[in-house]
């Protein structure tokens, strides 16, 4: 099999590129970050590429390579990625997959679903929090952290949960996040986890993506319900192309080999 381009910005990403190893077929994942390349298991038949991308970078490195598809693992709500990898993708020719969790979180809690509120975007969310009083346990990461910090008087209730890397420190740097209101740590965190960060902070309020379970929402909003505290999901942006487990890309993948095969 021709080597597979994976964008990379999940656990799904990383799962994939096991799976692939694990049968010998070569693949290139590209990481936007350092700590992305970190988290990458290096091993044979993979090649990691680290470094943000533009789509004519995409366009470029499409070009150059032998690759028999391009795998999209990056986060669901890299909105503008995605877009730029499909667009790369059409113009060489290249198959596209989207790669992407399941947003069914198993929701434990029923008895407080009252307490459980969705909104569509960031900026709905910061309207809303504007109106809350008490501390704030955010863990959307730091990619919207400007929206949250541009308003001073959320921006002293904010208590941040990044990835503990590099890039996202320097962001609440760059929004004036002090010290003692991040915590930088990698997951996935246990009910039991988020409840004792729930507690440590004095949070009020707790807001999430959807991500599913893989990316901790249900151990989210389990702990918020045992605390008796609101929690505000930012629903995920709907996905124009089909999405894939790790299955279908699989299957996908030896039918584009049976096909290409002379």
């Amino acid at each position: 099999m021709a080597e597979i381009l994976i964008f990379s910005g999940t656990t799904e990403g990383r799962e994939l590129v096991e799976a692939l190893c694990a049968r010998q077929i070569d693949c290139m994942a590209s990481v936007a970050t350092e700590y992305g390349r970190e988290v990458m298991r290096q091993q044979e038949h993979l090649v990691i590429r680290e470094g943000r991308m533009g789509e004519p970078e995409m366009e470029e490195l499409m070009r150059t390579g032998a690759f028999l598809a391009v795998v999209d693992a990056t986060h669901p709500y890299a909105v503008e990625v995605t877009e730029h990898i499909k667009e790369s993708a059409k113009k060489t020719n290249l198959p596209y997959l989207r790669l992407s969790r399941s947003t069914a979180a198993e929701r434990e809690i029923a008895e407080h679903e009252w307490m459980i509120h969705t909104v569509a975007d960031t900026q709905e969310c910061v309207e809303l929090l504007s109106k809350l009083p008490g501390n704030i346990l955010l863990t959307t990461g730091s990619k919207e952290l400007h929206a949250y910090a541009a308003r001073e008087e959320i921006r002293k209730r904010l208590f941040v949960r990044v990835l503990p890397g590099v890039e996202s420190i320097e962001i609440c740097h760059r929004e004036q996040i002090p010290g003692k209101q991040i915590i930088a740590m990698q997951g996935p965190f246990s009910k039991e986890m988020n409840l004792a960060m729930i507690r440590q902070y004095q949070a009020s309020v707790l807001v999430t993506k959807e991500s599913g379970k893989t990316g901790g929402e249900d151990t989210k909003l389990a702990a918020a319900g045992a605390a008796q505290i609101p929690s505000y999901i930012i629903l995920r942006p709907d996905e124009k192309t089909p999405v894939m487990d790790i299955d279908e890309v699989l299957m996908q993948l030896r039918r584009l080999e049976s096909v290409t095969d002379p």
